[in-house]
């Protein structure tokens, strides 16, 4: 089990997939690793969920703070191609955050439901005395819709092309360089700073999601959060059982990223990137995804191809060479040790 971040596979499979509770008929998908979400079928129609930590960083500004928690958790459910639809959050709020603050965090949470159709149905929010930013909560996101709709997080298929939008540690780069600016002035030019901050106006993809589901198809889609676009790519190769084929030059590297990750010894390929996705498409719909998501300003790229593979696993070269799922994310080191030298 990793000391931080996401457990790994080895855990997952030993310890808690065999302890899921009853059996029931209506759960269509069940908790896998690595897969965003769960189904149940009622009625005729899915019911497809997520949950996920709700985190507040009110250094960002609570209005921004409060909406890349609240893309953050609905991203998980979008990638399914259905859009979100309900919502249910609870908050677990620190003694120092004021109620005009959690106004601010709860309006802005509000009006981006409106906007996105989400309707909030239950709830907690109260004060604790242990509690601290930035984890603050936990929410469900919930959507439904038509069980055949659903983008299978396991779906890539031997001839589907890879498609990658934003690019990789996008969230990484843009929450450090902001929350950190003055320990990197003493690596970096400004210019390079001022980038890597522009990059968190990037952290957002429950848009991009829907878009590219609706123009379609695609056949497998996921958010590249813990692990990076390394530990993305392998978790969808894994869960079809197919080969990913990678060319690094392709893939897309936003503004300032490359410099802070090599100021700060961060690889990239393994760092968090929430508002990049992952996408696996049906070549026919390969012209249509790329022109819905630029049509929406997001920077899109053909990555590679779906192969068949040679064992049940998946795998993942890239420039023939196989990529590992990382270990840990090396954001979390970095955050850690400019957090250290902040206080200091």
């Amino acid at each position: 089990m990793s000391d931080l971040g996401k457990i790994d596979r080895q855990f997952f499979d030993r310890r808690v997939a065999p302890n899921l509770g009853a059996d029931r008929d209506d759960v269509a998908l069940g908790p896998r690793h690595g897969v965003d979400f769960g189904v149940l079928e009622i009625g005729g129609k899915a019911l497809v969920t997520a949950t996920d930590p709700v985190s507040i960083m009110p250094q960002l500004g609570l209005e921004r703070a409060a909406r890349f928690a609240l893309d953050l958790v609905l991203a998980d459910v979008a990638v399914s191609g259905i859009p979100p639809s309900h919502l249910s959050i609870c908050f677990t709020l620190p003694e120092t955050m004021t109620d005009d603050e959690f106004a601010t965090v709860w309006e802005t949470i509000h009006e981006e439901c409106v906007d996105l159709g989400v309707a909030v149905v239950t709830g907690h929010t109260a004060r604790y005395s242990d509690p601290s930013h930035p984890w603050v909560g936990a929410a469900t996101a919930m959507a439904v819709g038509d069980p055949d709709a659903i983008v299978r997080p396991d779906g890539a298929r031997p001839g589907d092309r890879l498609l990658l939008t934003t690019g990789p540690a996008v969230e990484s780069v843009g929450l450090l360089s902001t929350l950190f600016g003055d320990q990197l002035e003493e690596r970096l030019p400004t210019d390079v700073i001022i980038d890597a901050q522009d990059r968190l106006e990037e952290v957002y993809c429950v848009r991009d999601a829907l878009a590219a589901a609706a123009a379609g198809p695609v056949t497998a889609m996921h958010d590249v959060t813990e692990g990076g676009l390394a530990g993305a790519l392998n978790e969808m190769a894994d869960g079809a059982g197919v080969r990913f084929s990678v060319d690094s030059e392709a893939v897309p590297m936003r503004p300032g990223v490359r410099e802070v990750c090599e100021s700060l010894e961060i690889d990239p390929w393994a760092a968090t990137s929430s508002g990049s996705l992952l996408l696996a498409v049906d070549p026919e719909g390969v012209d249509d995804v790329m022109a819905a998501l630029e049509d929406r300003d997001t920077v899109v790229s053909e990555i590679g191809a779906v192969e068949t593979g040679t064992d049940d696993d998946g795998e993942v070269l890239v420039d023939g060479d196989r990529l590992a799922h990382p270990t840990v994310d090396p954001s979390w080191r970095a955050y850690a040790e400019l957090a250290d030298s902040a206080s200091e």
